[in-house]
């Protein structure tokens, strides 16, 4: 895998996308917090703006067809779910509550959104040009987010 390079459009992309899906759970939740926006900013601008195209971009060139899009679903498994969750708790300030009981939490939501995830990867990564993807990731993303930020309440 070649070394990725962060990309002015794929950072604007993170830095703006991910966070609005994460806001929209946290105000559903009445749990806005500026904090945990301008986090959501940081992680969406600096983290996924570099590894997803990263591994796209990896995946295009060595899969085809259902082996890309289980390799998507590889990516966005039930350890990225909880990492996204922590990503929540430390933004918030609640770092006690960051415990083992994340995985089983994020494993019941990656379990339950499998099909709506494997429908969206297979679109994404079979039917869509690679410099599209990650756009198209981000907006799907956002609106997991939605769903991952409610599924710590959901999967309690």
């Amino acid at each position: 895998m070649r070394l990725p390079k962060y990309k002015q459009s794929d950072v604007i992309r993170g830095l703006i996308i991910y966070p609005l899906g994460d806001t929209i759970a946290a105000l559903i939740l009445h749990e806005f917090s500026i904090y945990r926006l301008l986090g959501m900013m940081v992680v969406g601008g600096l983290i996924y703006s570099l590894e997803i195209p990263a591994w796209f971009s990896y995946i295009n060139e060595r899969f085809t067809g259902i082996g890309r899009t289980l390799m998507a679903m590889l990516y966005f498994n039930p350890l990225w779910i909880a990492r996204h969750l922590v990503f929540i708790f430390l933004f918030t300030g609640q770092v006690s509550t960051i415990h083992w009981s994340i995985l089983i939490i994020a494993l019941k939501s990656f379990a339950v959104n499998v099909p709506v995830a494997f429908t969206a990867n297979y679109v994404i990564q079979n039917k869509l040009p690679l410099r599209w993807r990650f756009l198209s990731s981000a907006v799907f993303s956002s609106l997991m987010a939605i769903y991952y930020a409610l599924s710590r309440v959901i999967f309690k």
